[in-house]
């Protein structure tokens, strides 16, 4: 029995559950990706190694003063509004 739960777990997810999960989008009136990176470059970062959208906001990764970080930027103005170390 123990043997058979990995089995038909990895069986459901293949099976399209992970579709069923939606990506969010941007909103109409939110600041462009690009626009959001320049901004965060501007803010200290030397690199974003990634950013989406996600929970009425941009969230992101990247690097600032060597350490990578996690972020979350406004998403009208692009200001990071929350930032802590990628662990």
């Amino acid at each position: 029995m123990n043997r058979l739960v990995p089995v038909l777990l990895a069986a459901a997810l293949s099976a399209g559950v992970p579709s069923l999960v939606k990506a969010d989008q941007p909103g109409a009136d939110w600041m462009p990706a690009q626009q959001v990176i320049e901004t965060i470059l501007k803010s200290g970062y030397t690199q974003v190694t990634k950013i989406e959208a996600d929970d009425g906001r941009w969230e992101g990764k990247g690097i600032k003063n060597g350490q990578k970080m996690e972020f979350h930027a406004d998403p009208k103005t692009g200001v990071i509004a929350h930032e802590k170390p990628d662990r």
